[in-house]
């Protein structure tokens, strides 16, 4: 949501309305989505992982309020990059032009007078209750705790232990990294220069999950994401006996080697937590947002930042 910038949030609600004609905005981070997909509307905690981690929960009984650090930009988490919301625009972030031919009216003939906003209506960003309270998703470099880039790195740095012979290493990894990536010695030129070092990174948390079975270094990587993959679950989950806690993202297609200790850790830090399976994807939680607000139900936390409305929902009865 902060990779938008406030000039292109502001200008999202005209831009749908002229374009698609639409009549109601829900503007969400891809956290939020995964929650909605994961939890529907209910108090609860998510973890999305997968290149990186980001733990979002919801307390929807809470007065609204501070819940957290916001939601910072261009981080990983999931299953692949996460950024804010996108639309088409042409160059400095302007509107795209009109292609040749183009009108208002979409297919079908039926055009939208009504659907433009006022001038100057902006985002809501308020709601009646609830709050979300946020953890890590800060990226590679400074977080991501226990996700598949940090998996990954430790993973290789076992390998080149192994290769100088330091305590600490892994010739069962340092095999796996020589088959992926050729000689050890090379890796530095190979993946310095790419600006996908994370999901590079990634790439070799399978290998490490692949030799865990025989491996005790590898095996010690992953208890120790399980470990902080928990701790990042346990900071958002609400204050509400059998919370549920649902686990989401392509990192734990890694199955039991992952998922069994981070159960434990997190029965061991929130006891009264109770982990879940995920009802659906981000996806699935965009369509359910939708629904909701089409059907004036929508429940989940309005702060601005990792959910806005367009237009202002009328005030209840």
């Amino acid at each position: 949501m902060a990779t938008l910038g406030d000039d292109l949030r502001a200008r999202l609600p005209q831009a749908l309305a002229a374009e698609l004609g639409v009549r109601r905005l829900a503007l969400a981070a891809d956290a939020v989505t995964a929650y909605a997909g994961a939890l529907g509307q209910r108090t609860g905690a998510v973890v999305a992982a997968g290149t990186g981690v980001i733990a979002l929960g919801a307390d929807l009984d809470a007065p609204p309020g501070d819940g957290g650090p916001s939601l910072p930009p261009a981080t990983h988490h999931g299953s692949g990059p996460v950024r804010g919301p996108r639309v088409s625009d042409g160059p400095g972030g302007r509107p795209a032009p009109r292609p040749p031919g183009r009108t208002d009216t979409p297919p079908g003939g039926r055009a939208f007078p009504e659907a433009a906003p006022a001038s100057g209506e902006a985002l809501y960003s308020s709601g009646p209750g609830g709050r979300w309270r946020r953890a890590d998703g800060w990226g590679h470099l400074l977080g991501d705790c226990g996700g598949g880039a940090w998996i990954g790195r430790a993973g290789l740095e076992a390998a080149l232990r192994a290769h100088d012979g330091r305590r600490g290493g892994s010739a069962a990894l340092l095999d796996r990294l020589e088959a992926v990536f050729g000689p050890a010695d090379g890796l530095p030129a190979l993946l310095y220069p790419r600006t996908d070092r994370a999901a590079v990174l990634a790439s070799f948390a399978p290998e490490v999950a692949a030799c865990a079975g025989t491996d005790p270094v590898a095996a010690g990587i992953l208890r120790d994401a399980a470990r902080g993959i928990a701790e990042t679950a346990a900071a958002v989950c609400p204050p509400a006996t059998g919370c549920p806690v649902a686990f989401t993202g392509g990192l734990f297609g890694i199955g039991p080697p992952l998922l069994v200790p981070v159960r434990e850790e997190l029965s061991r830090l929130v006891p009264e937590a109770c982990p879940v399976e995920a009802e659906g994807g981000p996806l699935d939680g965009a369509l359910r947002i939708a629904g909701a607000l089409a059907g004036g139900t929508l429940r989940l936390p309005v702060d601005g930042n990792m959910l806005a409305l367009w237009p202002r929902p009328p005030a209840p009865d």
